[in-house]
């Protein structure tokens, strides 16, 4: 299988332009490295009618191409259940009938970030877990056998997480993005993630994981975010942030572009013109502050 890169949105509503400058990083990494470039949306929990094709279209909009069909997570059910069986056959998993104001008020191991699982369910007897059945189904943990650990990232280098004992299937057995994400860049032969830096510090967990199933880890580009004047992450009520919204202000999708390109120091134009410029070490490392483009009200 030959190697790729991907974008792989969320469909919870309209992609902003930070959305977008991810992707068309995400592109032209896997362009000038000779990879596929894949598209999958990871539509297990948050799908929203109509979401997918709206940013399936603003994607193209900006050049942003890729290989083969759209996979959808939700199609893939049968590859998430295999691994979390392999798993348990191990014995890495247990059952867990924390809520999340449980987790939230327990106490937590020293130096562990606020809301990784302090371990309640991890030693339950057969007779405490049958009673817990009786009132509130399991969701399945991975039993983890490290505290932490180390992936190397392109721009921030090494970087050591936590690894506690995250969820791979909730207690509605919908499966976890951490296993999810994992499993689905193996199998489709993604061996680049580029993404949002915000994603980094969960990016140990997933390649402890990766370990665990005999999968390869990927080599990692965690990118800076686009945020507003006050450094707060981009959003909606930001103004228009949109492709519709700045199009109803007569901003055209190639101007949106060229402003994203602009911010990474790359020539204006179709994304193909970019390629030859493109230079990892030249990216900077500091959060873009969205400017708002004329007659847009931002």
């Amino acid at each position: 299988m030959t190697s790729a890169g991907r974008f792989a949105p969320s469909p919870s509503g309209e992609l902003h332009v930070g959305n977008l400058r991810t992707a068309i990083l995400a592109w032209l990494f896997a362009q000038s490295t000779g990879r596929r470039f894949l598209m999958r949306v990871e539509d297990l929990d948050r799908a929203r009618a109509g979401a997918e094709a709206g940013q399936l279209r603003d994607l193209a909009a900006v050049g942003v191409t890729w290989d083969g069909g759209v996979v959808r997570q939700t199609d893939r059910e049968p590859l998430y259940r295999e691994a979390i069986e392999r798993l348990r056959a191990a014995g890495l998993t247990y059952e867990c009938f924390c809520t999340r104001r449980e987790i939230q008020d327990a106490p937590s191991a020293p130096h562990a970030p606020q809301g990784a699982y302090p371990g309640t369910c991890r030693s339950l007897t057969d007779g405490e877990r049958e009673a817990k059945r009786a009132v509130r189904p399991a969701a399945t943990r991975l039993r983890s056998t490290v505290a932490e650990a180390t992936v190397r990232d392109l721009l921030h280098g090494s970087f050591t997480g936590v690894v506690d004992d995250f969820v791979l299937r909730r207690n509605d057995g919908v499966n976890a993005y951490n296993l999810a994400v994992v499993v689905d860049d193996a199998a489709q032969g993604v061996d680049q993630v580029v993404r949002g830096d915000d994603l980094l510090p969960s990016t140990p967990r997933q390649a402890y994981l990766a370990s665990l199933l005999g999968l390869p880890a990927p080599e990692y580009a965690h990118v800076p975010l686009v945020v507003n004047r006050d450094g707060a992450r981009l959003a909606k009520r930001d103004g228009a942030v949109t492709l519709a919204d700045l199009a109803l202000a007569g901003v055209s999708a190639p101007e949106v572009r060229d402003t994203l390109l602009a911010s990474l120091g790359l020539p204006a134009g179709p994304l193909e013109h970019a390629v030859p410029s493109f230079d990892p070490a030249l990216l900077p490392r500091e959060p873009w502050v969205w400017p708002g483009m004329a007659g847009a009200g931002a």
